[in-house]
């Protein structure tokens, strides 16, 4: 609780008033199912122990007062009916934005007194902005009693992002963010949102998921994200389907031959419909107690992220490489790519091996030295007091 402390203590020495309440949301890493949310498919993320937590008091007078002690700064002081979209390049979008949601869609929110600190690392792919968006819509919707569920929260924070921050992003991170539980995997459908807690308990069978952050940063507003999300549009557009969903995976080789010479678009299109295969067999995998076979399925998608897809780095390659020479049982990269993280399957006992294998793979090529830790599927949004 230590963290929890400290930001409520924080939100007393800036605001001299204790905090009405103080809330956490975590980070999440995605097992599989990458770049499939903005295609209407499957995903499968899970929560990580690293949270943003949010100290926050309402007010009534329509100011909205922002604060991090991550970031270097004072109080940003706000006008809620003076918030509009994309005009805000700083950090302060994330949660400006949440507010904005909520107001666009009718719910009286009339001001906040917010303090933040997160512990999951920026850039690396683990959604620090879902958990900064999701933290500040779920104190929001318990101070002022507004009574929407978890998935709801979870598409107003994609709003704020997509729309007020200008982020193509799909709903996955939010409702990873929002909605996992403890010991389990979230088997998410993006077209409906209906979803399956999957029992993913990896310690109690001897084996461990790395992240492994390559300390290479990236940013989803930037634009290859985008370019990706239009080729797949391009790409149903040309099928006559609503979404990439829409193709079956024994439909695949069709489906291809019907893009002709769109081979950028092709590309993009096997990606996303065999990733979705990929998240079914997992499910089906984990649900037989099969979790080691789960590894080559993570490494097949790897290899479609780098060649169909394009959004590894060398780093990203190196890691992967590495971890699978010495002893890993799978690994891929995870979230939106061009740097970020990459996550091993591994037997407890190797974990010690295959991270020193990496390190000193990343010395060896001149890299910045990786930071690895273990993932632990871990409890979603709460309350903390």
């Amino acid at each position: 609780m230590a963290a929890q402390q400290q930001v409520q203590a924080g939100f007393v020495e800036l605001y001299g008033a204790e905090p009405e309440g103080v809330w956490s949301a975590p980070g999440r890493v995605n097992l599989i199912g990458e770049h499939t949310d903005y295609n209407d498919g499957f995903v499968m993320p899970f929560a990580l122990p690293h949270t943003a937590v949010a100290a926050v008091s309402r007010r009534e007078d329509g100011v909205l007062r922002l604060h991090s002690s991550d970031v270097e700064g004072g109080v940003v002081e706000l006008r809620v009916d003076e918030l509009a979209p994309e005009a805000d390049k700083n950090w302060t979008a994330y949660p400006a934005g949440v507010v904005w949601a909520l107001r666009e869609a009718g719910h009286p929110v009339t001001g906040a007194d917010v303090h933040l600190a997160s512990t999951v690392p920026s850039g690396a792919g683990l959604s620090s902005s879902a958990a900064l968006e999701v933290v500040v819509a779920l104190a929001l919707n318990d101070l002022y009693d507004l009574g929407l569920q978890r998935w709801q929260l979870a598409r107003l924070c994609q709003r704020a992002e997509n729309v007020y921050v200008g982020a193509p992003t799909g709903i996955m991170d939010q409702t990873a963010s929002a909605c996992c539980e403890a010991g389990h995997a979230l088997f998410l459908d993006t077209r409906d949102l209906s979803q399956k807690q999957i029992p993913f308990d990896l310690a109690a069978l001897g084996l461990r998921l790395l992240v492994v952050d390559t300390q290479v940063k990236h940013a989803h507003s930037d634009g290859e994200y985008g370019k990706r999300r239009a080729g797949c549009e391009k790409g149903a557009a040309l099928l006559g389907v609503d979404a990439l969903r829409d193709i079956a995976y024994a439909d695949l080789d069709a489906a291809l031959a019907r893009l002709g010479d769109e081979e950028e678009v092709r590309r993009l299109v096997r990606h996303i419909v065999t990733e979705n295969e990929r998240v079914e067999r997992v499910v089906s995998l984990l649900e037989s107690d099969e979790t080691r076979a789960i590894g080559p399925v993570l490494t097949e998608g790897h290899a479609s992220l780098r060649d169909d897809f394009r959004i590894s780095c060398p780093e990203l390659d190196l890691v992967v490489d590495t971890a699978l020479t010495t002893g890993a049982l799978g690994a891929r990269m995870t979230g939106g790519g061009f740097g970020g993280s990459a996550i091993v399957l591994a037997e407890a006992t190797d974990v010690d091996t295959i991270t020193k294998a990496v390190e000193t793979a990343f010395a060896a090529a001149g890299f910045t030295a990786p930071r690895v830790f273990e993932a632990v599927p871990s409890a979603g949004a709460r309350r903390s007091n």
